[in-house]
């Protein structure tokens, strides 16, 4: 329908188009063609990237982070945690595990320190194979006022050990002064004859030279200091809890 009024800006509008050329009415219908494609693939890719879920790849164990539309059709974005519950699973599970095995470990420390100290009252050697046995020997042998014949043995088995002949007679002559010769600091109590005897060997000083002075020691802690050290009141204290510890295992058993 045309229009026939006069001034009508449509009529102005038909009559300048009817005027440009053929070229530009094409080019233009071209650049609208062009403009129509773009909107097309823009708004197709809007839709691909809110429809879709972007991936950020966590390092820490348990899986991967996404971001994800906050809501359907929404531009906004939110963080997607990965899930831990397994991770804090695994963990607290290795935690119980470690608490049993410390348990179990603290059970048979128990077990054997208990069997060791009734062990101690079967023999002497029993109690001087015990690093703990020798602890107690030595708290007792304190209150009698005798722990220089313990420390005397003890010195005299790491003597042995020497094996610098330099160091062996400067040890040799040591333990000799402090604890052999007369009016030694801490003299132990053994014979005249064992005491000479014990000085001739320091000239040619071997791992050997204290044998003798050593055995006659020993004999006397073992017949003397070691029976009242069983009879003690801190031994009988120390075996029964040792044998209520092992009642109280057989009950539970």
């Amino acid at each position: 329908m045309s229009c026939w009024m006069p001034g009508c800006p449509a009529l102005s509008m038909c009559r300048g188009l009817a005027m440009l050329p053929i070229t530009c009415l094409e080019r233009a219908k071209d650049l609208k063609t062009r403009l129509g494609i773009l909107l097309h693939k823009s708004e197709l890719g809007h839709r691909i990237g809110t429809s879709g879920k972007l991936q950020l790849c966590s390092r820490r164990r348990g899986g991967c982070a996404g971001i994800v539309p906050a809501e359907k059709g929404s531009s906004e974005y939110r963080l997607e945690k990965p899930p831990v519950q397994s991770c804090t699973m695994e963990l607290r599970s290795g935690e119980m595990s470690g608490k049993v095995k410390e348990r179990e470990k603290g059970k048979r420390a128990h077990r054997d320190s208990s069997q060791e100290v009734l062990e101690w009252r079967e023999s002497f050697d029993q109690l001087l194979k015990s690093k703990n046995g020798v602890t107690a020997f030595h708290t007792f042998l304190k209150t009698e006022f005798s722990e220089e014949n313990l420390d005397f043995w003890l010195a005299c088995e790491d003597f042995k050990k020497t094996r610098s002949k330099t160091k062996l007679a400067s040890k040799a002559n040591r333990i000799f002064e402090e604890f052999v010769q007369n009016e030694a600091p801490r003299e132990v109590n053994i014979d005249h004859e064992t005491r000479e005897i014990t000085r001739k060997n320091l000239s040619g000083a071997t791992s050997a030279c204290f044998n003798e002075a050593q055995a006659k020691t020993r004999t006397l802690m073992e017949k003397d200091s070691y029976p009242r050290f069983l009879k003690s009141a801190s031994y009988q204290d120390m075996t029964k809890q040792a044998t209520s510890r092992g009642i109280s295992k057989r009950s539970h058993t």
